[in-house]
């Protein structure tokens, strides 16, 4: 593919990401950008939408945004056209592209949704925010701590409103969660217990030969990706199995646990100081991630974390003077009367979202930080990217979340950011 003829882009960039991969042993990796677009004006006060991946989570995107008043969604963009052709179907006004370059040379759009698999969030959301617009990217941020600290520094620098996919920050009981932790109302914060599930197992004596699906552009949706032949278990959902594209159960839901654990610690500009994992990798299965794990973070407060993929899912907090679960389904406290706090009897109050969505959409005009912005989706996938990385090395790593490097180990310092194929540079 031609990728010089569809970039409006060009010039220096600022050297962050240049002595990031310096720091860590990272190959130099040629970088292009640009100064942010002006803000443009709504039409009709509308905010109007380019969708980067409507698959199955895109679609359901899709479906919430073009139920909301104050949005227009125009554009979408997918490898599969099938996907692009399901969108299209939900509205006359949408047109659709394979490559979201096209898509981002259009001249009326205020932000883009970026629902793709995890090895193309990067690349898309800086090239949107280079092209002057606002960014929604769905959760873990990024497939590698580099790409995360380039995609924050870049939102900071271009002053583009981003809004990581992490929703249960918008939650009530997740909220309420971390304001009680935060509060002291358990005492002394102890220990954390976070259960994300275990990850599939699938023998290779299930693989079938299939030829690719002529709707999908196989060479694009790999991107930066290995050159590698088609196989349907690593299309579309399946994706999240092997470490090309992403990184498990713990980037999958680990993303959002781990984002509620930093909040409940008032850790989100910062991170843990040591990891020790141990993961469970099949011989004869087909995909790459951990089955099982055990995942131990020592924050600089003293409090442990750890992850497993057994139990309940969701997360449990331990103090000296009671404890707290919280999932999506459920909050639950011992004692209970915790829950039963006045919010406004709180010294610490955080943040409360009317919604993921409608919380983007209102920083959209405001200009004011999301509650999930860049630099918050950084640090949150940084810790599911440590436990990764101890597990695949089988030993345990000193971390410094300062300056973002893993102390006394440049094997582990490589492993934070990886090559990208052909000229998918950053």
């Amino acid at each position: 593919m031609n990728q010089s003829s569809k970039h409006r882009h060009s010039g220096d960039r600022t050297s962050s990401r240049r002595h990031f991969l310096a720091s860590v042993g990272g190959s130099a990796i040629a970088l292009a950008g640009s100064a942010k677009a002006a803000p443009r004006a709504l039409a009709n006060d509308r905010v109007r939408f380019g969708m980067i991946g409507v698959g199955s989570l895109g679609t359901a995107h899709l479906g919430t945004l073009l139920g909301m008043s104050d949005v227009e969604v125009v554009a979408v963009a997918d490898p599969d056209a099938r996907h692009v052709e399901r969108a299209r179907a939900r509205s006359s006004r949408i047109e659709g592209y394979r490559d979201f370059r096209d898509l981002l040379n259009r001249s009326d759009l205020d932000a883009v949704m970026v629902v793709t698999p995890d090895h193309w969030h990067a690349l898309a959301s800086i090239r949107a925010m280079e092209a002057g617009l606002d960014v929604y990217c769905e959760k873990p941020l990024t497939l590698t701590v580099a790409e995360g600290r380039e995609v924050a520094d870049t939102a900071k620098r271009l002053g583009a409103v981003f809004q990581t996919g992490t929703q249960q920050r918008s939650s009530k009981q997740f909220r309420q969660a971390a304001e009680l932790v935060r509060n002291g109302k358990l005492g002394k914060l102890e220990r954390v217990h976070v259960s994300l599930g275990q990850g599939p197992m699938r023998s290779r004596a299930q693989l079938k030969n299939e030829a690719k699906p002529p709707e999908l552009d196989w060479d694009l949706w790999l991107g930066p990706a290995p050159a590698v032949p088609y196989m349907r278990e690593r299309c579309h959902y399946e994706f999240r199995w092997f470490f090309d594209y992403s990184g498990g159960k713990m980037t999958d839901w680990g993303a959002h646990h781990l984002d509620i654990v930093q909040w409940a610690l008032g850790a989100t500009s910062s991170g843990p100081v040591q990891v020790v994992a141990k993961g469970v990798f099949p011989e004869d299965n087909i995909f790459e991630t951990p089955v099982d794990f055990d995942v131990d973070y020592v924050y600089p407060n003293g409090v442990t974390v750890h992850v497993t993929g057994g139990g309940e899912n969701g997360i449990t907090f331990f103090g000296t003077e009671g404890r707290l679960f919280v999932s999506r389904s459920r909050i639950d406290a011992e004692p209970k009367d915790i829950l039963g706090i006045d919010r406004d009897d709180l010294a610490i109050r955080l943040e409360v979202s009317p919604g993921h969505h409608r919380n983007f959409l209102d920083c959209i005009r405001s200009r004011r930080a999301p509650i999930a912005d860049a630099e918050n989706g950084h640090r949150s996938a940084t810790v599911c990217h440590l436990g990764n990385i101890a597990m695949r090395l089988g030993r345990s790593l000193r971390w410094d979340p300062v300056r973002e490097r893993f102390l006394d180990d440049d094997a582990a310092c490589r492993l934070l950011d990886k090559p990208r194929r052909g000229a998918w540079s950053l």
